[in-house]
């Protein structure tokens, strides 16, 4: 095949950010049963806190995944509007960050601060996924490990979703979620910027088809969490041993 042939099958900037976009209504895990259970309030305290305690173990590797990000570029433009990120989630020393608002979010649950930042009862297939994340970052070339981030085009949406149904379900947890209300603002900033990086960068075919392969990835890291969760304390409910198991109790909270 011509180089002019291979020119011609280059997507628009407006192409490839349809085809990105697209990505979040299929594969996005806004509709994971796991998460629709959540916003009709059919889950347990249980089940939420076991919910909380693993997706701490994502949440506590998002700035070790940026700073991988972040010393991969070359840019000291990128640079600065990257490291934003980590202190987004680290917090800047004076207020805190996404980390410590995500352990309020589990305290609200009824959790143990230690019990939750130890780590200890995560389950496997959690780790697992959370883990493929840093590898796809550190492993895959810098284009996709920036366009993986861009989940967060489709974030707004179901944080705006959740934070509504969790103050009508669950008003127990309602002083536990400032994590939420501070991304409602933070992740559409981050996704324009990765937006623009992704579809100015992708400058061949096949860069574009790895940007798009690439969150198509993110999404499929974000959706094995909650399958782990769902398994372990939904149907049938088999927590691995060792992870997490929730207090007996009876009924949805």
């Amino acid at each position: 095949m011509t180089a002019v042939a291979n020119e011609k099958e280059l997507l628009t900037p407006a192409e490839l950010e349809s085809r990105l976009r697209a990505i979040g209504p299929e594969y996005y895990h806004h509709r994971h049963p796991f998460h629709m259970l959540m916003h009709e309030g059919k889950l347990t305290r249980g089940q939420l806190q076991a919910w909380a305690l693993n997706r701490y173990y994502y949440q506590s590797i998002i700035p070790m995944k940026d700073a991988i990000i972040l010393s991969r570029s070359t840019d000291p433009e990128f640079r600065r509007a990257w490291r934003k990120r980590i202190i987004d989630h680290d917090g800047d020393g004076v207020g805190p960050g996404g980390i410590e608002k995500w352990i309020q979010l589990a305290q609200a649950t009824g959790l143990d601060r230690e019990r939750v930042t130890s780590e200890r009862e995560v389950l496997p297939g959690v780790r697992y996924a959370v883990n493929a994340y840093l590898d796809l970052v550190s492993q895959r070339t810098f284009l996709e490990a920036v366009a993986s981030s861009l989940t967060e085009l489709f974030s707004r949406d179901l944080i705006v979703l959740r934070v509504d149904r969790l103050r009508r379900h669950y008003p127990w947890l309602t002083h536990g979620l400032a994590y939420f209300d501070a991304r409602l603002t933070q992740a559409p900033e981050d996704a324009r910027f990765a937006l623009a990086f992704v579809v100015v960068h992708a400058r061949t075919r096949a860069e574009q088809e790895l940007a798009i392969g690439a969150l198509r990835t993110k999404c499929d890291i974000l959706w094995a969490q909650l399958d782990a969760i769902y398994f372990a304390y939904v149907e049938p409910g088999w927590p691995a041993p060792g992870a997490f198991r929730p207090a007996a109790e009876g009924g949805a909270v």
